[in-house]
């Protein structure tokens, strides 16, 4: 069978789509999408994804008419987490799992943003 082998792209709705992108460009590091065939879009790193589609009636997304979430992987979750609150971004740390730590934020239009330290290999 063949399969998928990776996520090619994220689309969603935006009130204001220039400042969205320009927000995760500048707090995330993701560059937005180029305006011609020639410029090049954000390379992620290879790792782990998780696709998961979850009951209609979780509350873990947050508002209830939220339809998605994001998770980030990240190489230092502590880093990445004093970043944004220097940036006056609000961060809730999750906690420590056996897959790795994880931190949650919402972006400028209230977006749920989840953060994750993969655990290291063994």
């Amino acid at each position: 069978m063949e399969k998928v082998t990776g996520i090619g792209g994220f689309f969603f709705k935006a009130r204001d789509p220039e400042k969205l992108a320009a927000w995760y460009l500048d707090m995330l590091g993701i560059d937005p999408i180029p305006s011609d065939f020639n410029g090049s879009s954000w390379k992620q790193a290879a790792g782990e994804t998780a696709f998961a589609p979850f009951d209609r009636n979780t509350d873990y997304f947050g508002r209830a008419e939220q339809q998605w979430m994001i998770n980030f992987r990240v190489n230092d979750l502590d880093a990445m987490v004093n970043q944004l609150e220097k940036a006056g971004i609000a961060v809730t740390r999750e906690g420590d799992f056996p897959n790795g730590r994880f931190a949650r934020l919402s972006d400028p239009e209230g977006n749920p943003v989840q953060l994750w330290e993969p655990a290291p290999a063994e």
